[in-house]
């Protein structure tokens, strides 16, 4: 099984400033970033303005470790502590499944494993300890 971790940041509205930041500060590279105006539209949930310049996802090269962010969703609550998850990646939905089945056991599930525009199987929880993950199927 081939997984790799990778630490994923939210904040609140700031992740383009904070990527240029960390491209000055440690070299990051931009590998791909979306706003949530980049998002495919979805007519039962119509984007507010202010969400259009906000990141839905950010993918960062630094030396070999990969960095994620994205920004909260306009409204959405930001409390510091849970603004970072480690976010498992994985080349399989079964493997996604299977991780996201295990780790979900005695914690919260925040988002089901489900299709998004960026992967096959995504989904967030918090185990039983309270750590923050998020599953994704490359």
């Amino acid at each position: 099984m081939a997984l790799r971790l990778t630490p994923y940041i939210t904040l609140n509205g700031t992740t383009k400033e904070a990527i240029k930041f960390y491209q000055d500060a440690i070299g990051a590279k931009i590998i791909t970033s979306q706003t949530f105006g980049e998002m495919p539209a979805d007519p039962s949930f119509p984007l507010p303005e202010e969400a259009k310049d906000r990141i839905a996802h950010a993918l960062l090269k630094v030396g070999d470790t990969d960095l994620m962010f994205s920004d909260t969703f306009p409204g959405q609550p930001h409390q510091i502590g849970s603004n970072v998850s480690i976010a498992i990646v994985v080349e399989s939905k079964e493997e996604s499944k299977k991780i996201f089945e295990k780790l979900s056991q005695g914690g919260q599930v925040q988002m089901p494993l489900q299709k998004t525009f960026w992967s096959e199987s995504y989904g967030a929880l918090s185990d039983k300890y309270d750590i923050h993950w998020q599953i994704t199927t490359e």
